[in-house]
């Protein structure tokens, strides 16, 4: 006869983190990149601290000096220098904060922006939908960083320039992705629930259906941050980004190609910078996509 004791006691459900932590840890690749993306984050606070040299010091007494472990290089410069002696060690550390900078600046502007137009747009629907969805197909319709080109043309070439016209190339992905899930959201029963109870248009909006969109904004914003990235490298090796002698990784590049063939060390670095922390955001970006989607879950 069983008794009360023997009743298995309820354990409880565990905790949203947890449980996010969970799936996201299933993906290594995505736990690479999150390490990764520490890393470049540290690296870009503590870059005075960390750094061996000013980023643009210059030294006339090592021009193009070979990494340390080359022939020829100096154990003072662990990744040598660049035409005019500079360390590029050093500026490869602050041009992470730069190009973080960059990054973070573009994926808040364009988040905020991207989320009212299309918040506004899932709610009222009707001609002003249309209107703002059309607008975006036309930006969508050009090419991503002829578009930013032009626009950096009209502007005139500058960091803060660059970074406008990379926050309206990547503006539609946000506003396309906050419209369908408001519509989705907007056939929810909670909405029905509160309009009832005599909720506005804007407690309706922010209150009750945007919370529940956060989570593939959250995903897109880690995938832009590398697209950001990437797309002001382009314009700073076009020369319409960050202008000398700025440390910005696309910068660095452009100042290096005429020494592709003396000095390979000169053009790899940024580069490899560059393919590092663009492919860690990626990565990191599939994770939380793994992670927030429930038909993702196993």
């Amino acid at each position: 006869m069983s008794t009360l004791a023997d009743t298995p006691t309820p354990t409880a459900p565990p905790h949203r983190l947890r449980e996010f932590w969970d799936y996201f840890s299933t993906n290594k690749g995505a736990v690479a990149g999150l390490v990764i993306v520490l890393g470049v984050l540290l690296m870009a606070a503590f870059a005075p601290w960390i750094a061996p040299y000013a980023p643009n010091e210059t030294d006339p007494s090592v021009f193009l000096t070979p990494p340390a472990w080359q022939e020829g290089g100096s154990s003072l410069h662990w990744l040598g220098t660049d035409a005019i002696g500079r360390d590029i060690l050093s500026r490869l550390i602050h041009g992470a904060r730069l190009s973080l900078a960059i990054g973070l600046a573009v994926v808040a502007l364009s988040v905020v922006i991207g989320t009212v137009l299309g918040l506004t747009a899932g709610y009222f629907r009707g001609i002003y939908e249309v209107a703002v969805m059309r607008l975006m197909d036309i930006i969508l319709t050009l090419p991503s960083l002829l578009l930013a080109i032009v626009i950096v043309a009209i502007l005139g070439p500058g960091l803060m320039n660059a970074m406008l016209a990379v926050a309206v190339v990547v503006l539609p992905h946000y506003v396309r992705i906050t419209r369908a899930a408001v519509i989705t959201e907007m056939s929810r029963d909670y909405v029905t629930a509160a309009r009832m109870n005599g909720a506005g248009h804007l407690r309706l909006m922010f209150s009750e259906v945007l919370p529940n969109c956060t989570a593939p904004l959250i995903v897109q914003a880690s995938l832009g941050i590398s697209s950001a990235i990437l797309d002001a490298a382009a314009l700073g090796f076009l020369g319409l980004g960050a202008q000398p002698p700025s440390p910005e990784w696309g910068t660095m590049l452009a100042d290096a190609r005429e020494f592709v063939l003396r000095a390979w060390w000169v053009v790899t670095f940024p580069g490899l910078a560059i393919l590092i922390t663009v492919l860690a955001f990626n990565l990191l970006g599939d994770g939380l996509r793994d992670a927030f989607d429930p038909k993702l879950k196993r």
